[in-house]
């Protein structure tokens, strides 16, 4: 794996996440979706159980190569591949329920585990799959990227996800180049109208999920894979698709959200080394950045009657109310659709783990709903809300 070269074992174990890794868990997917309760899968059957230790093993033996190897030292790019291909296994044994971080005090995974920790130690991240390992950092060979299944839904959901990311991060970057050269600047109408037509994307990308994803595959066969799971004796939160810095510079940028509300820092501090380093440093960046809402509200009683002030204002509070629908849009929508509804359908005990990201279900759905409304500028008294900020903005540029 040094400067860049796959070794031998290396490659062995890329090509078996992309092939019999996936598909075991497709045939095992199969098997659950065709049963009475499809959240069932503790009953470890004469049909399931060859296949669940088949994975296994096949596993712990490529992984337990690597180890001996220890040829680690071969740059950031590879070494976080092959975090997310151990990864990827051991949310697959989490999936199947070969283990359960409730009944365990670390994990069984002992090989698995080791070669995470070393790797996600040495690289600055979190040492477990995370978002970007199927979204933006997943390599496709010949047309294919990796995935859990070879199911069309999960296809579907990596394909729309990744693509509402890159359209995030379009927005994002935009918005940072505007930053160096001022609010005032003939070319920030430029990159307002980048920023308008990315989350314009994401918009569109969430109805294409909303309208032509499986509820029931989505939440039976697919969300499963992303639960929370142990990687030694610590537990770690499943991977979660807000996971990138983009969507929250878009936010510190905009206003609608601040560095110093102690709700909103939290979810930073949570998310940081779910994050590639490069972004980590760039929302660490972007939390001491004036927002663009704040600069807007800061110019002179002169420059208001500006042109550039008209021109410029209205285009970001076109942004702005992008954001916010974006945002309702996925909460409203997709969360409430995909998620509440369906666990609603599920026993006491499956509906207690439902969540991917920790809390009780009703946790996070309050928690998703307070940051909706923050990034809708929404009129409530009991979150730090930008709501009298953007009307007195709309009144000045009328």
């Amino acid at each position: 794996m040094r400067n860049g070269n796959q070794t031998a074992a290396v490659k062995n174990f890329d090509l078996w996440i992309r092939n019999d890794f996936k598909q075991l868990n497709t045939q095992l997917e199969e098997i659950y979706f065709a049963q009475s309760d499809r959240s069932d899968v503790n009953c470890q059957t004469s049909v399931t159980k060859p296949l669940t230790n088949e994975l296994t093993e096949a596993g712990r033996t490529y992984i337990a190569a690597l180890l001996k190897e220890g040829n680690t030292d071969s740059g950031f790019d590879a070494g976080f591949d092959l975090l997310g291909n151990v990864g990827l296994y051991m949310a697959a044994c989490r999936r199947h329920d070969i283990t359960e971080p409730s009944r365990e005090t670390k994990s069984p995974l002992i090989e698995a585990s080791a070669l995470a920790m070393q790797i996600g130690a040495s690289l600055g991240v979190t040492p477990r799959f995370s978002t970007s390992h199927l979204t933006t950092h997943n390599s496709a060979i010949n047309g294919l990227y990796k995935s859990f299944t070879s199911l069309e839904d999960e296809i579907l959901f990596l394909d729309y996800n990744t693509r509402g990311i890159l359209a995030y991060m379009r927005t994002a970057d935009a918005l940072l180049k505007i930053l160096p050269m001022g609010i005032s600047h003939p070319l920030t109408g430029d990159m307002l109208h980048v920023a308008k037509q990315g989350l314009q994307d994401v918009i569109k990308y969430n109805d294409i999920l909303f309208n032509e994803l499986n509820v029931e595959r989505f939440f039976h066969c697919v969300r499963p894979y992303y639960k929370p799971y142990r990687v030694g004796q610590n537990e770690y939160r499943g991977a979660n698709a807000g996971d990138f810095a983009g969507i929250n510079v878009i936010d510190l940028l905009l206003g609608v959200c601040q560095g110093d509300d102690p709700y909103y820092s939290q979810i930073l501090v949570d998310k940081f080394l779910f994050m590639l380093p490069e972004e980590q440093a760039t929302l660490r960046d972007c939390m001491r950045r004036e927002s663009l809402l704040d600069s807007m509200l800061s110019v002179t009683p002169e420059q208001i009657s500006s042109p550039w002030f008209k021109e410029n204002g209205a285009l970001f509070l076109e942004v702005l109310e992008l954001h916010g629908y974006a945002a309702s849009q996925h909460h409203n929508q997709l969360v409430e659709r995909f998620i509440a509804q369906m666990a609603k359908n599920e026993s006491q005990q499956a509906y207690e783990k439902v969540t991917a990201s920790g809390p009780p279900l009703p946790v996070l759905l309050r928690s998703l709903e307070k940051l909706k409304d923050l990034r809708c500028a929404t009129e409530r008294d009991d979150i730090p809300s930008r709501y009298a900020e953007i009307q007195l903005l709309k009144a000045r540029i009328a």
